[in-house]
This record gives structure tokens, C-alpha cells and sequence, in this order.
């Protein structure tokens, strides 16, 4: 493979930047509220299957009186 001098290899850096299609601020936007949701849901859902099973294990166990 060919040795690229530093000059050259910063302009291909540049031009592979130009081609990069950037999000819009809005999309940006959508996709950070729709993670938030997403992980929220899912902590949700953990905690109550950790509720029910942990009423489970002590209903067997004896515990809860």
C-alpha cells in the first residue's frame, strides 16, 4: 500500500467529512425523545416484573404475612 504524506491524508479527511450527511437538529430531536421513551418503557417494565416476582418468591417462601 502507498505511504500518504500527512498534507494529502488531511485533505482526504476533509472530503470524506463533506460527504457526510449530517442529522438535522429536528431529527436529532426525535431520536433522543424516542430513546428517553424507550428506556423509560423498559425500566418500567423491569421493575414490575422484578415487583411481581419478588411478591412470588416471598408468597413461597413464607414471608409475607
Amino acid at each position: 500500500m502507498a505511504k500518504t504524506n500527512p498534507a494529502q491524508f488531511v485533505r482526504q479527511v476533509r472530503q470524506e467529512i463533506n460527504r457526510i450527511t449530517w442529522a438535522s437538529r429536528r431529527e436529532t430531536l426525535y431520536a433522543s425523545l424516542s430513546v428517553f421513551v424507550m428506556a423509560l418503557l423498559a425500566s418500567l417494565f423491569f421493575f414490575l416484573v422484578d415487583l411481581l416476582l419478588s411478591n412470588i418468591v416471598q408468597f413461597l417462601l413464607g414471608l409475607g404475612n
